[in-house]
C-alpha cells in the first residue's frame, strides 16, 4: 500500500510540472528566457505558425513562400520541410492529428492582402501540403484566431481586406468528424491580429486591433477587452478585467487555470513587446512573468515537457526586422 501511495503522489507531482505550469508559478524569480543554441537555423519569418506536433516544432507559412522549418527539441536541431503551394501568412496555426493547419490566412502583399478561400495543411509524415477543406462560404477572412476543442475548430474575427478595412466579429466552427462548417453568434466586438486559447471549456479571445489603413490607423486601434465564448452554451460574454498591455500580433497559451500572454506590436512603441502577462481565470487577476529576452510579434508560444518556447517573428512593429532565433523559459 505504501508503494502505491508513493507512486500516486509522484504521478501527481509530475503532472503538475508538465501540465499546470506549477514549476514556474512556484519559482518564477529564478526563471529566465534565454536564446537556445541550436544546430542549423530556421528561415526567418513573421505572421506565421509556430506549432508543436508529435514532439517536434514547426515554423510554417509567413510572408513570401517559405519552406517549413522543423525543430527537434531533443537534439536542438533545425531541418527543412516543403514549401506551401501559395503564400500563406497572418494566421494562427493549430495542430490536428499530427498535421499543421493554416486557417483564416491572408496571401499577397501589404496593404491589400487577400483572404485565402482554402484551408491549407502541412503533413510532417509525408512532407507535403494539401488543401483538405475550404473556409465557410462567403466568410473567408485573414488574421482571424484559430483554436481546436474536442474535434472542432473555432475561428473568430479577422479582416476582409488586408490591413485596409473590413474587420469582422464573425465566429465559425468546423466539425472535423462531419466535415461541415457552422455559423455561430458574432463575438461582442470585431478584431484582427488577435489570439485565442481554450481554458476550462471556454474560448478566450485576447488582444488584437481593428486594422484601418483606410483611415491611416493600421496599428492604433488596439483592443483591451477579453471576450469569452462558453463552448458548452455557445454564448459570449466579456471579462471585467482587461489586457494590461494592449497589443496585436500577440500569442498566448493555457497552463492549468492560467493564460500566459506575450509578444505583439502597437503604435505606442517601435520595439515588439517582451512583456509577459499571466491571467488567473479563476480570480480574474493578472500577474507578471519574466520578460522575453527578445520582444517578438507575429509568432506563437509552445509548451513542451515543462518548458516554454518562442521563435521567429519580428523584433519591431511592422515586418522589416524578422528573427530566426528561438528562446526558452527555464529555471
Amino acid at each position: 500500500m505504501k508503494q502505491k501511495n508513493v507512486l500516486f503522489y509522484f504521478i501527481l507531482a509530475l503532472l503538475g510540472i508538465l501540465f499546470t505550469g506549477a514549476s514556474y508559478g512556484q519559482d518564477l524569480e529564478h526563471a529566465v528566457w534565454q536564446e537556445l543554441s541550436c544546430t542549423g537555423e530556421p528561415v526567418k519569418r513573421h505572421e506565421a505558425a509556430f506549432v508543436e506536433a508529435d514532439g517536434k516544432f514547426y515554423l510554417a507559412g509567413g510572408r513570401r513562400i517559405q519552406e517549413v522549418s522543423i525543430f527537434n527539441p531533443e537534439t536542438n536541431t533545425w531541418t527543412s520541410g516543403a514549401k506551401p503551394p501559395v503564400e500563406i501568412h497572418h494566421f494562427e496555426g493549430v495542430a490536428y492529428k499530427g498535421d499543421i493547419l493554416a486557417v483564416g490566412a491572408h496571401t499577397g502583399k501589404y496593404i491589400h492582402e487577400t483572404p485565402l478561400e482554402a484551408v491549407y495543411a502541412y503533413s510532417p509524415k509525408t512532407d507535403t501540403w494539401s488543401s483538405p477543406f475550404k473556409m465557410p462560404k462567403n466568410r473567408a477572412r485573414g488574421s482571424s484566431t484559430a483554436t481546436i476543442y474536442k474535434d472542432k475548430l473555432y475561428i473568430v474575427g479577422g479582416i476582409l481586406d488586408g490591413h485596409w478595412d473590413g474587420h469582422v466579429a464573425w465566429t465559425d466552427c468546423y466539425d472535423f468528424k462531419t466535415k461541415t462548417w457552422r455559423t455561430l453568434a458574432d463575438a461582442p466586438r470585431a478584431r484582427d491580429h488577435a489570439t485565442s486559447v481554450v481554458c476550462n471549456d471556454k474560448l478566450y479571445v485576447i488582444g488584437g486591433r481593428r486594422s484601418s489603413g483606410k483611415i491611416k490607423k493600421v496599428m492604433d486601434l488596439t483592443v483591451s477587452e477579453i471576450d469569452v465564448f462558453d463552448l458548452k452554451t455557445e454564448t459570449w460574454s466579456t471579462l471585467k478585467t482587461k489586457l494590461p498591455t494592449e497589443r496585436a500580433g500577440l500569442t498566448a497559451l493555457t497552463l492549468g487555470d492560467e493564460i500566459i500572454v506575450t509578444g505583439g506590436e502597437s503604435a505606442t512603441q517601435k520595439a515588439a513587446y517582451s512583456t509577459v502577462d499571466c491571467l488567473d481565470t479563476k480570480t480574474g487577476t493578472w500577474r507578471s512573468w519574466p520578460d522575453l529576452d527578445q520582444g517578438r510579434h507575429g509568432t506563437q508560444l509552445i509548451q513542451y515537457k515543462g518548458r516554454l518556447y518562442i521563435a521567429s517573428g519580428c523584433a519591431e512593429r511592422g515586418g522589416s526586422t524578422e528573427l530566426k532565433t528561438l528562446s526558452v523559459l527555464s529555471e
